[in-house]
């Protein structure tokens, strides 16, 4: 299967002291890539590494089987961007961005992008400055894949969007790479959105990869195991992820969701949701 992002040895160093290092990612053609993890972790870091917008210290990154530095240009034709921090000329009408993007895209489509305005509710005789974060959102979703892009690089794309608009931007996601060809990279802190949609799981934290893994395996194999401190000493170590010792109880984060279902059958053991995982791994102890 080819490559739409490869990236290799990855290092982005920020006066501070934070550093993004040590990334080595390979995500494949036609599927879709949820990128979690907190604020300040380096998702936005690694976003606009990928795009060239951050010029990176160390390693290299190749879309498509590229490089980035040199076939830039030829490249972005190919990606449909959304990023938390885009803005659009407030001083325009919605309409005037067929104009815009008619001159930057060559595959730009202005049937279809006449076409998601009306899906997404948008007049476009309105002005930018008029619209709400979620309506800006939803035109600059529509901006991105107005062009036909094979890759989409989105920065909290459903941030602001109520559950219904949320639930039909998800399904244009899912038609956007049913073809088994095109490829969306997604960043979000809506993590029940990836749960949906999602087929692999990028957990960054402190600027390293935590785990990296298909959304399948994460959801059958990890679990919660909910006991009183006594019980805590008896779980053997080695099933132990992380930890957290509430009030009146324990969670135990544990990777082998069957193996402790035979081992600790006095217990209550969850299934694990994304948001559980990434607050297990990231505040729980070890």
């Amino acid at each position: 299967m080819s490559s739409a992002i490869k990236i290799e040895n990855l290092v982005k160093k920020y006066e501070g002291g934070f550093t993004l290092g040590g990334i080595n990612i390979d995500i494949p053609e036609g599927i879709i890539v949820g990128l979690i993890g907190e604020n300040g972790a380096g998702k936005t870091t690694l976003v606009k590494s990928i795009l060239n917008i951050l010029k990176i210290d160390e390693g290299n990154i190749s879309i498509f089987g590229k490089d980035m530095n040199l076939y830039e240009d030829e490249i972005k034709e190919d990606i449909g961007i959304v990023l938390d921090d885009m803005f659009f000329p407030e001083v325009l009408l919605i309409k005037d961005l067929d104009s815009v993007f008619t001159g930057v895209y060559k595959n730009w489509d202005s049937t279809l992008f006449d076409n998601y305005l009306v899906d997404f509710k948008l007049d476009k005789n309105s002005k930018i400055k008029t619209l709400s974060k979620g309506m800006r959102k939803k035109l600059e979703i529509a901006c991105a894949l107005a062009h036909k892009p094979k890759l989409l690089i989105l920065d909290e794309p459903t941030s602001g969007l109520d559950p219904i608009v949320r639930n039909e931007v998800l399904d244009i996601f899912l038609k956007f790479i049913s073809d088994d060809k095109n490829t969306i990279l997604l960043s979000t802190h809506i993590t029940s959105d990836l749960e949906h949609i999602a087929d692999n799981i990028i957990f960054i934290n402190d600027g390293k990869v935590l785990l990296e893994d298909s959304r399948d395996n994460i959801l059958e194999q990890y679990a919660i195991i909910k006991c009183d401190k006594e019980y805590l000493n008896s779980i053997d170590k080695k099933d132990i992820v992380s930890y957290k010792i509430n009030k009146y109880d324990c969670e135990v984060l544990i990777n082998n969701q069957t193996l402790a279902r035979k081992r600790y059958k006095d217990c209550v053991i969850d299934k694990v949701t994304i948001e559980e995982l990434m607050i297990m791994m990231i505040k729980g102890e070890r």
